[in-house]
């Protein structure tokens, strides 16, 4: 465990990323206690109540427990922390975590085959108007990026139409990680994304009300993604060996 002192024109977010970044790389484990604050901020090169202000932080996201007049000691990341954790986790130390993605792509998966079949029972052909001009967008559009960018509006709309706002504060967290990938993603993506006559497809089962057609083509157009990913990995263990 190695701390590095704090420039001080950050010093605030400065002492908070890299207090997390240690407790994510798993540098501080579950268990650990850290160094008192008076340790911690002669080490950082920071005032205490710096130092204090970056531990309350951690407490909120759940990365630490503060005890009263006691230590401070590191919370199981896994079982404490909660979505705002992914974009640090998608990186880690410069590098992307490929397990993460296997999992956003799991997760994206499942979320979105309910959200199909929700939004089919509950606002059905409302949608019309938004999702209709969205598809046709998608089939006239060659540009990767842009094909996903029309994805995603194509989503909100039904994420909305699915009136839960559990699924909203969901899908708000995977797209907060996900949009300022979507270049990085071009080639994962392109193969869904430009798959025009699926989106179509889910269109009209939402608007038809079909809510078990629409959980159907919602699970095979985001299964695309998905096996895409899987060849990539292949691919990668391929030219490792």
């Amino acid at each position: 465990m190695a701390f590095k002192r704090i420039d001080r024109r950050t010093v605030p977010d400065s002492v908070f990323e890299q207090l997390v970044g240690e407790v994510l790389d798993g540098e501080l484990a579950p268990g650990a206690a850290l160094p008192a604050e008076r340790a911690l901020a002669e080490t950082l090169g920071v005032s205490r109540p710096t130092v204090r202000e970056a531990l309350q932080r951690l407490a909120h996201t759940g990365l630490v427990e503060v005890r009263q007049g006691g230590s401070t000691t590191v919370r199981d990341f896994r079982r404490h922390a909660g979505l705002e954790m992914l974009p640090r986790l998608l990186i880690r130390q410069g590098e992307l975590d490929y397990a993460v993605v296997r999992s956003i792509l799991e997760t994206r998966r499942a979320l979105g085959r309910e959200v199909a079949g929700l939004a089919a029972e509950r606002a059905a052909d409302s949608l019309a108007a938004e999702l209709d001009p969205i598809v046709e967008s998608l089939a006239a559009e060659r540009d990767p990026v842009a094909q996903q960018l029309l994805a995603v509006a194509f989503w909100d709309h039904l994420v909305d139409g699915a009136d839960s706002i559990v699924y909203r504060l969901l899908y708000n967290d995977l797209r907060a990680v996900y949009e300022p990938a979507v270049e990085a993603l071009a080639g994962l993506m392109a193969a869904e994304v430009g798959s025009a006559a699926r989106y179509r497809a889910l269109a009209a089962a939402v608007i038809g009300a079909d809510a078990a057609e629409a959980r159907t083509i919602a699970d095979e157009l985001l299964a695309i993604a998905a096996a895409e990913f899987e060849k990539s990995m292949r691919q990668l263990e391929q030219s490792r060996g």
